[in-house]
């Protein structure tokens, strides 16, 4: 029996909902004990994945064995700091609608805009992505997210740093010295040391006039800007950065958004836009596709088939990864969604998006739509969790190679059995789009 991986929310962020055609997008708030019901026998860390603290504790111990890589960074030995922002933002979640958000500025001026885009990272060695990462200082300053403007300058400044379409000169003064506590998490990119800020100067500001239009137009809905920029060529992060400092949206509506939730906001966003508008009424594809890639520690496996647009991604964590750190077996995680799309929040969070709206993206440039099965294994030198990023970047990188093609389903499958450490069995086991393409071609001749 496929095992079942349930959760029911309670609580709600309506004003959440107007950005998004899915009603999944108000699910988007941290869970308590008591309004999260599951099943997940000894794989709470691969649902939790440090979000939830569904074991009990009050901090994560994945996540603080991840903190010896601080071991390797000098630290600030002043409360002042000059540098150029890449530009780069976080909005926190804790103590939601109260939080602390500010800028992320390195030790260095220039152009630091490699440090905040992850479109540009697929390929670099995991050293050098967390050496810049982890050198990006943390200032932050308390926000109510409904009334950002009453945390005045810190609050503008870090708004415009958002939109700017260059890096960010400043002088930035700490009220203490920076703590040495990193942010290494399975949603967001990784993230330096931590100060409360006192003060910040900014110059060299270059606003992106698409960026720019967008803010300005209080009468335009959250949604319609994202999708309007991203039809513009503006990259997703730098959409994803502005949509969580409140950039977007109606005049009365707008909030700042935690930054882990303003990630998968925009993936869904787009990926609901294109599957709407650009793909469910196209073409079948005329042939099974594989697309094979090995990145990372991680091993993927896509698989299109002919048919109706329908999806499912599928992870396998090998013992001893992040989220299953202390199993015995392999832990696996499905989501899908049929050709309308799915109602509820994917439990296993912004991966399933990511890599939804990579697939989407291929499937508007072909002018096509398919069935999509995407079969992710994590090993265990995948070392540590660098973001959702790795998934989209990974998906777009996979499609980009020249597909394995065949005629017959039983053929493509027969290649990634040979490609994936675990037997197909075990995917099969998991699979409602497998199993469902089994039971129609077996009932196919009855039928004819």
């Amino acid at each position: 029996m496929r095992k079942k991986f349930t959760k029911k929310v309670k609580a709600r962020l309506p004003w959440l909902e107007h950005v998004s055609e899915s009603p999944a997008i108000g699910e988007l708030i941290p869970i308590s004990h008591e309004n999260l019901k599951l099943r997940a026998g000894k794989n709470l860390c691969l649902l939790c994945r440090g979000s939830k603290l569904l074991c009990g504790r009050p901090t994560c111990p994945i996540l603080m064995k991840a903190k010896v890589f601080s071991e390797k960074l000098n630290l600030l030995e002043s409360e002042r700091i000059e540098g150029s922002s890449p530009p780069a933002v976080f909005v926190g979640r804790i103590g939601y609608p109260y939080v602390r958000a500010g800028p992320l500025i390195p030790q260095e001026l220039g152009d630091t805009s490699l440090y905040d885009r992850p479109e540009a990272w697929f390929g670099m060695s995991l050293e050098s992505i967390l050496e810049f990462r982890l050198g990006l200082v943390r200032g932050t300053f308390p926000v109510d997210v409904r009334r950002p403007e009453k945390a005045g300058r810190l609050m503008e400044g870090t708004l415009e740093m958002a939109l700017s379409e260059i890096s960010v000169d400043s002088e930035t003064k700490f009220k203490k010295k920076p703590k040495k506590i990193f942010l290494l998490d399975d949603e967001i990119q990784p993230m330096g040391p931590l100060a409360p800020l006192e003060d910040m100067k900014i110059y060299s500001i270059r606003s992106d006039s698409r960026m720019e239009k967008a803010f300005e137009d209080t009468d335009l809905k959250a949604q319609t800007a994202v999708v309007e920029l991203y039809r513009n060529g503006v990259e997703v992060s730098r959409i994803q950065r502005a949509f969580s400092v409140g950039a977007f949206g109606l005049k009365t509506q707008r909030r700042l958004v935690p930054t882990r939730w303003s990630i998968t906001a925009v993936d869904d966003i787009l990926g609901v836009w294109l599957r709407e508008r650009y793909v469910k009424d196209k073409p079948f594809l005329d042939e099974y596709r594989v697309y094979l890639l090995e990145a990372y520690g991680n091993k993927w496996a896509l698989i299109m088939i002919p048919g109706p647009w329908r999806y499912e991604s599928i992870e396998a964590w090998y013992p001893g990864t992040t989220w299953n750190p202390d199993g015995e077996s392999i832990a696996f995680i499905a989501d899908y969604e049929e050709h309308w799309g799915r109602k509820g929040y994917a439990s296993m969070g912004g991966c399933y998006y990511a890599a939804r709206l990579a697939v989407l993206e291929k499937l508007n440039e072909e002018g096509r739509q398919a069935t999509v099965l995407v079969l992710r294994e994590i090993h265990r030198d995948s070392l540590l969790p660098l973001g959702v990023w790795l998934v989209r970047e990974s998906v777009r990188a996979a499609l980009k190679r020249r597909p394995e093609k065949f005629q017959d389903l039983k053929d493509a499958l027969r290649l990634v059995s040979s490609f994936l450490n675990i037997p197909l069995k075990y995917w099969r086991g998991i699979s409602v789009t497998l199993r469902d393409i089994s039971r129609r071609q077996h009932l196919e001749p009855y039928l004819s």
